[in-house]
């Protein structure tokens, strides 16, 4: 049974691991995550962004970095999916859609009118999971990015 659970600062080791491995994924270099950067960003005065974590047996089996926008429509919010990763050993066992419905619940327990996210056009295996869900590509948008 997969286990939900937000991370913590003893969580850091875990996380940057598998930095290294969405890295990895996309063709990067799979060295870890920097933990002090991990530290400041997610454990820090302002944390940027709010990671669950699932597991089996104390196992982390993937984990979901999530943070929340503002406007959504009109004064609402939404809560945004920025990654959601699930370990190659643990891939197509539900625990991508165990991450998806914590974050559901956690966007109605927030008063988000909704979850939102992006996914690569060449990444087969996520389109067929948003698909199974039953979540709908959106037509209209275009994603930008610039440097800093």
């Amino acid at each position: 049974m997969v286990e939900i659970s937000p991370a913590t600062d003893a969580d850091t080791a875990a996380i940057s691991a598998i930095l290294g491995e969405i890295e990895e994924h996309y063709g990067g270099d799979p060295a870890p995550g920097d933990p002090a950067q991990i530290r400041a960003a997610l454990f820090g005065p302002r944390p940027h962004a709010t990671v669950l974590l699932a597991r089996a047996g104390g196992d982390v089996l993937g984990m979901a970095s999530y943070t929340y926008l503002w406007p959504a429509a009109g004064a609402d919010s939404s809560l945004y999916l920025k990654e959601l990763f699930v370990r190659a050993t643990a891939r197509r066992r539900g625990v991508a859609r165990a991450l998806i419905d914590a974050l559901k619940g956690i966007a109605a327990e927030t008063g988000c009118s909704r979850v939102e996210w992006t996914a690569d056009a060449d990444n087969p295996g996520a389109l067929a999971l948003y698909e199974a869900l039953g979540v709908a590509q959106l037509a209209g948008k275009v994603f930008y990015r610039v440097s800093v």
